[in-house]
């Protein structure tokens, strides 16, 4: 299970790797090819497409690191061969 949140996180990073590199905050891009009147997306429709995919992307990514977060630590407790065993040891300070 953890090997597959690994990577569907590389996967995602590297999806939106591609997507911010199509966007270009001076008008550019992906966006600018898509400037002729008669296209079925308009360029407004496209940076707003790719800016609401770069959000969901980095939220999507956010919600995999604490999902791996939370494997890594039970798979930590699981194969753990001393936990549970460990006892403390508490000194006796006081003088007789």
């Amino acid at each position: 299970m953890l090997t597959l949140v690994v990577v569907l996180v590389v996967i995602a990073c590297i999806i939106l790797a591609f997507i911010v590199l199509i966007q270009n905050s001076k008008g550019g891009g992906l966006a600018s090819n898509f400037a002729g009147s008669n296209q079925i997306m308009g360029v407004r429709k496209t940076t707003d497409f790719l800016e609401k995919a770069t959000w969901g992307l980095a939220a999507f990514i956010m919600v995999l690191c604490f999902v791996c977060a939370f494997l890594v630590k039970n798979e930590f407790k699981a194969n753990d061969p001393y936990a549970g065993t460990q006892t403390e040891q508490v000194e006796d300070t006081t003088e007789e």
